[in-house]
């Protein structure tokens, strides 16, 4: 890392309260887990959660700041060199195709929670590492990011030139 580059870690919750992910992200033991990988700034969208990060890391070398809402995160996952975000398919698939490197955190208080298998099962095909709020720290420490695959979204062509073949519909 060249000195005064700045690599931005972009934490967003989406419309939702997940305070548990907030809080986990504004602990001094993830703070520290991401200064020890060379994160200088951390950037936090809180959504409709009702706890307030600190703005400051215990050793001040971490600037973190942190909003609501935005009519748009795309130019903060954009510029972020990691991206922790909830489960949310929208959140997840909008990182992916950006090639950023990304932590998903489970929100285990939901009730029927396939987000968690969606994230399980991409963590598990290595496009992106997975977490819950109590293991994040844990998980920053131990990834490395030179093993992540990139995500190739798939081709829905010939599936609808299938469907059209079956229904009769001329096909290009």
């Amino acid at each position: 890392m060249a000195d005064g580059e700045h690599r931005t870690v972009f934490v967003t919750v989406g419309t939702t309260c997940f305070d548990a992910l907030v809080m986990a992200v504004d602990s001094p033991e993830v703070k520290k887990a991401l200064l020890q990988k060379g994160y200088s700034n951390l950037l936090i969208q809180m959504g409709r959660g009702t706890y307030v990060p600190l703005k400051v890391s215990g050793d001040a070398t971490l600037q973190v700041d942190h909003f609501t809402f935005s009519p748009s995160i795309a130019d903060n996952m954009r510029t972020a060199s990691l991206v922790i975000s909830h489960a949310g398919s929208g959140s997840i698939f909008e990182t992916l195709r950006l090639g950023k490197p990304l932590i998903v955190v489970v929100n285990e208080d939901l009730m029927d929670n396939h987000q968690s298998e969606l994230a399980e099962e991409l963590a598990e095909r290595k496009h992106l590492f997975c977490a819950r709020p109590q293991t994040l720290g844990e998980t920053i420490r131990a990834m490395d990011l030179e093993t992540l695959v990139p995500y190739e979204p798939g081709d829905a062509r010939p599936v609808v030139t299938q469907i059209n073949r079956f229904l009769g519909f001329p096909v290009d």
